[in-house]
């Protein structure tokens, strides 16, 4: 049934007829939600560039494919127009990203060095880098690249984020909150627009995802931003933070600790959620 299933899923991806998505659909209602299948390669679905295509008309189609996750085909597309443009910068980012989006790692990151050696005051591409040793664990190397960063913007919360992240990853929780406070500062919303899953997903045990919610409850405490603090509370305790206690003696917490909610919260004390 196994490779029955991978053909029509496959057939499927290159002809979306009704008959082989409604066969897929049968498939999968009698497979258990238990299993984990490794999903069918990328497959080219756009037509090949054009030899006559101006530069800016095929960087703007690769864009378009990269935003509806054809990755092969904005990859064609990106290096068609760096055929035609050798020297940029801003094409071998583009390219960079492509390549992390599809974990081409060790690509992603010869793309991104290309466009920093080509524009040495490319901030994206410094924080971009960075993004690949923080996957790849390497966090010193992560921490490096996202400082330098800074040092050319110093007025993006994302890397500001990116590298409260890193930190946190190290265990290193105080410049975590200082870069994460930084973040805040300059972008309110940025916890709430961004998606922490990269994050979450660097951290080895229930405590470290119960400690990242914990720190975003006093940073959002101290912003006088109560909904949010409540919120990733809430989302400590039922991850089982053990030092949960520290929300009556952290200063950040004064001023929530007069808000009524805090105090029906404290008091039903979510259950942690079991893995």
């Amino acid at each position: 049934m196994g490779r029955q299933y991978l053909l029509y899923v496959l057939l499927a991806a290159i002809f979306p007829t009704p008959s082989l998505l409604a066969q897929v659909h049968r498939f999968d209602q009698t497979r258990s939600s238990e299993q984990v299948e490794v999903s069918p390669p990328p497959v080219r679905r756009a037509e090949p560039p054009s030899a006559d295509a101006a530069a800016a008309d095929l960087e703007e189609r690769g864009d378009t494919l990269r935003a509806e996750k054809s990755y092969l085909d904005a990859l064609d597309y990106y290096r068609a127009a760096l055929a035609k443009k050798p020297n940029s910068a801003r094409l071998y980012n583009k390219i960079g990203i492509n390549e992390l989006q599809m974990a081409r790692f060790t690509e992603a990151r010869k793309d991104f060095e290309r466009a920093i050696k080509m524009d040495r005051q490319f901030a994206d591409a410094h924080n971009n880098l960075g993004v690949v040793y923080y996957l790849q664990k390497k966090y010193g190397a992560a921490i490096k690249r996202y400082e330098d960063a800074i040092k050319l913007r110093q007025d993006s919360g994302s890397f500001y984020s990116n590298l409260g992240a890193a930190y946190f990853s190290k265990k290193d929780y105080v410049r975590a909150s200082v870069a994460y406070n930084q973040a805040l500062q300059l972008d309110p919303d940025i916890f709430d627009r961004t998606s922490h899953t990269g994050v979450l997903a660097q951290m080895s045990s229930p405590g470290d995802r119960a400690h990242f919610y914990y720190v975003l409850a006093k940073l959002y405490a101290q912003s006088g931003v109560a909904d949010r603090s409540l919120q990733y509370l809430r989302r400590a305790m039922e991850e089982g933070y053990k030092g949960i206690d520290d929300v009556y003696k952290d200063s950040e917490f004064a001023g929530l600790r007069k808000d009524p909610r805090f105090t029906e919260l404290m008091a039903s004390r979510p259950v942690a959620i079991p893995e």
